[in-house]
């Protein structure tokens, strides 16, 4: 894929496995139709729903030293945090799965709670001294390099607001040539795949025709390639830039970068957290953390919600100016305005607005 973006924390990662764990699932009906209607995607679907005690220890823990720091919080945040164990919350609600293939179900592991992240001797924490995020670009997205610097620029901006407090600085981008990872052309779908051991994604494959058969981006004809020639790469398709596609893109950024905080895979609610296996899955997921996780991240770096959630919808207001792009019949350097494509986030936008409403309470 000709556009990767790799996220990562200025200190070394290390991750610890974890035992499998089970999890009690329901079955869901479809309200909106009749028995005999009931299509099999609906039958298939399930909710992980856990009891009010369970989710109230997974968010405040048993011990006492940690109890006492949540009781330290301030009022409107325990009041927002407090609604992970509400049944009838609007703001926070159990995870669903939709089908056989999504992640809980194949991919088993034990749930993380809040004590069991403050204890992890692994997990990253900021300091005075390392307290910054660097993005390396690999490749170019769109049709010019500004375009490219934009839009990485916005997934800066995001960033920095999710996780507030800290630096989030940009590298320069590099071809992919440079990061000296094997790749291969995919059998099935001619398209491009990179090989690498590092926390690489890939802007292509969001995309909303990547897994069509009319993509663009295949190959037009087969090419041996050695593993040191990486001219297949030279002039390779891209994505058009889109809100979606922006919001998939924060989606992952930020999801990834969760796990070198220490933020394992949620099993609690519906999360930002939650792992995916599909494209499908990863769009169900929403775009910020459930209380569990929230305290989590808010614990690592020590920021207070209002001023996040508050820095968060800054980002989702500002308009980019003098942002340059061309049109597909225009040449690469011929300029155009192209402002910050939000469409896609505005339900989220009105989610944070209601959980500023309870924290100002």
């Amino acid at each position: 894929n000709r556009a990767e973006l790799y996220g990562s924390f200025d200190t070394d990662v290390v991750r610890v496995a974890q035992p499998i764990a089970s999890l009690a699932v329901e079955q869901l009906s479809d309200p909106f139709k009749g028995k005999d209607e009931t299509s099999a995607q609906a039958r298939d679907m399930q909710t992980v729903r856990h009891s009010e005690h369970t989710l109230r220890t997974a968010l405040i823990s048993k011990n006492p030293a940690l109890v006492s720091q949540y009781e330290k919080l301030d009022a409107g945040e325990k009041r927002l945090m407090d609604k992970a164990f509400r049944p009838d919350s609007d703001l926070f609600g159990p995870i669903t799965l939709h089908s056989q293939s999504d992640w809980i179900t194949s991919h088993p592991e034990a749930p993380q709670d809040f004590e069991e992240f403050f204890n992890d001797p692994y997990r990253q924490t900021p300091s005075p001294q390392k307290h910054s995020i660097y993005i390396q670009c690999i490749g170019l997205l769109g049709n010019t390099r500004s375009i490219s610097e934009e839009y990485v620029k916005w997934l800066k901006g995001y960033c920095e607001a999710f996780f507030y407090g800290l630096t989030v600085k940009l590298l320069e981008p590099v071809p992919v040539s440079a990061t000296r990872c094997s790749f291969r052309i995919n059998d099935n779908t001619q398209n491009l795949q990179i090989h690498a051991g590092v926390g690489i994604f890939s802007f292509a494959r969001y995309g909303s025709d990547f897994y069509s058969s009319h993509y663009e981006g295949k190959l037009k004809k087969l090419q041996k390639k050695s593993s040191s020639d990486y001219s297949v790469f030279d002039n390779y398709y891209v994505p058009e830039v889109t809100s979606v596609l922006l919001l998939r893109s924060c989606k992952t950024l930020t999801h990834e970068i969760g796990h070198i905080f220490g933020l394992r895979h949620c099993q609690w609610l519906a999360c930002l957290m939650q792992g995916s296996n599909h494209l499908e899955e990863a769009d169900q997921r929403p775009l910020d953390l459930c209380p569990i996780c929230l305290r989590k991240l808010q614990s690592a770096i020590g920021f207070h919600l209002k001023d996040r959630y508050k820095a968060l919808v800054r980002w989702v207001d500002a308009e980019s100016t003098d942002t340059p792009t061309v049109s597909p019949e225009c040449s690469r350097e011929d300029p155009l305005s192209l402002p910050k494509p939000v469409e896609a986030f505005k339900e989220w936008r009105e989610w944070i607005t209601k959980c500023l409403a309870v924290l100002q309470k």
